[in-house]
């Protein structure tokens, strides 16, 4: 095995560049050029011996020939960019120092997303120096807007389209190797993403008579908008249980014992009962059932004395596996009850197909987890928030999502927040998982 003492340095170096997709506008492009220049200092024989593409000016496609051209190519995918940093936060460690301190690499990206962008750099490095060659093509697909929701990734996946080219395995970030992920489950899961919710963005308007906040009318565009919203609540949208969560089920009775595998298997089996369940305990188990619903900006006014002549609220939906853009907007406009109320779809996508579990390339995956952390079991899961692997299901059949990382539930609470750190373990476990995955890839198409 090739020494990867090095990749916490290499993730260091990374880490200082404050790639904010968030910021570009404030920042300029010079981060992500500089990004771009440092991976091609740290990987010279990826930059060497595979084809670079820079696809818009923030996407990056590196082409790896295989020795079966002909068979489907597999997508590794990751992104460079990170989320802003509050200026407010007391980080332990500045967050754009890349500090190694105590096993860990800490700072913003450590975990979402130049971790796991790393680690598949590391392996493609690695294999290259010792001669190897994958058996099919494999494309390395790294976006630097994803937390923006820009084009890179959308605009790298609609030249796949315009190629013809369809993969046969697409592997995004997504879940980790996580303990105890449900109540009464022992040990380590690796949580493998096989559909996710769509992401919507909605804002509700009002408009109304302007004056003197004295002698205010009944309803104000303020008002409405605030009942609009108070309308929506949680239970607004209807529970189902996806495929996906079943066959999560399904996978951890192994893990449970006594009541508790019995419960497992009655779940999995009764899908409304799950539902029923999921829906009671709330939080994330809630969300993987529904349609979630937040109102997350309100806007309105111009002085505290004055009525605003409009109001508006940005509602945010991640729109449940089953349903559509369409029918969530159509079950708002229903619960609002309001014609005055207008409502503006400001973005909005559907959420994904499921991605098999009986199929060569989940079996490959699986595997690649048993030689990375041996302890865990690969489990399929509904992914709750959006990544760029959106982009491929609609041609892709079997597109995943998962980040080679074991993650305590500390370390989660991390990702978008304070502290954010990877273990400098994990790093060499996540090299080693995608040598595996590269390793066995099949020539010839698998059924």
């Amino acid at each position: 095995m090739t020494d990867h003492s090095g990749a916490a340095d290499r993730l260091s170096r990374m880490i200082r560049i404050p790639t904010v997709s968030a910021e570009i506008e404030e920042r300029g492009s010079a981060p992500f050029e500089a990004f771009v220049e440092l991976l091609e200092e740290l990987y010279p024989n990826v930059h060497r011996r595979l084809a670079r593409e820079r696809i818009t000016e923030l996407g990056l496609l590196f082409h790896w020939r295989g020795a079966d051209s002909d068979s489907d190519p597999v997508v590794l995918m990751a992104h460079y960019d990170v989320v802003p940093v509050d200026a407010s936060d007391a980080w332990t460690h500045p967050p754009f120092e890349g500090r190694i301190a105590d096993g860990f690499v800490h700072g913003r990206g450590a975990l979402d997303d130049k971790g796991p962008l790393l680690v598949i750099l590391e392996a493609v490095e690695t294999l290259l120096l010792e001669g190897f060659a994958p058996a099919r093509d494999v494309y390395l697909s790294f976006g630097g807007n994803e937390e923006t929701f820009g084009d890179a990734a959308r605009t790298i996946a609609e030249t796949f389209s315009v190629r013809g080219i369809t993969p046969w395995l697409v592997l995004d970030e997504g879940g980790a190797v996580v303990d105890a992920p449900l109540p009464f489950v022992r040990g380590q899961a690796a949580m493998v993403g096989v559909g996710e919710k769509g992401a919507m963005t909605l804002r509700l308007s009002a408009r109304g008579d302007g004056g003197h906040a004295s002698a205010p009318p009944p309803l104000t565009a303020v008002t409405r908008v605030a009942r609009a919203v108070a309308r929506l609540h949680p239970r607004t949208f209807p529970t189902s249980t996806p495929r996906g969560v079943s066959r999560m089920l399904e996978r951890l009775v192994p893990s449970t014992h006594g009541p508790a595998r019995l419960l497992y298997r009655l779940l999995a089996a009764r899908p409304r009962l799950t539902a029923r369940l999921f829906a009671r305990m709330g939080g994330e188990p809630a969300a993987m059932i529904r349609t979630t619903i937040a109102a997350t900006m309100l806007e309105g006014g111009t002085a505290a004395n004055v009525l605003p002549s409009r109001a508006s609220a940005t509602i945010n939906l991640r729109i449940a596996l089953g349903e559509t853009v369409a029918s969530t907007v159509q079950r708002v406009r229903r619960r609002v009850a309001d014609r005055a109320i207008r409502i503006d779809v400001v973005d909005g996508e559907d959420p994904s197909p499921e991605s098999s579990t009986e199929n060569a390339q989940f079996g490959i995956i699986a595997d690649a987890v048993r030689t990375s952390h041996p302890g865990a079991s690969a489990v399929p899961y509904v992914m709750l928030a959006a990544t760029d692997s959106r982009h491929f299901h609609r041609f892709a059949p079997a597109v995943y999502r998962f980040a080679p990382l074991a993650m305590s539930s500390a370390l989660r609470a991390t990702i978008h927040g304070v502290d954010e750190r990877v273990a400098v373990g994990e790093l060499e476990r996540g090299i080693r998982f995608h040598r595996s995955l590269l390793q066995r890839l099949p020539a010839r198409q698998l059924p």
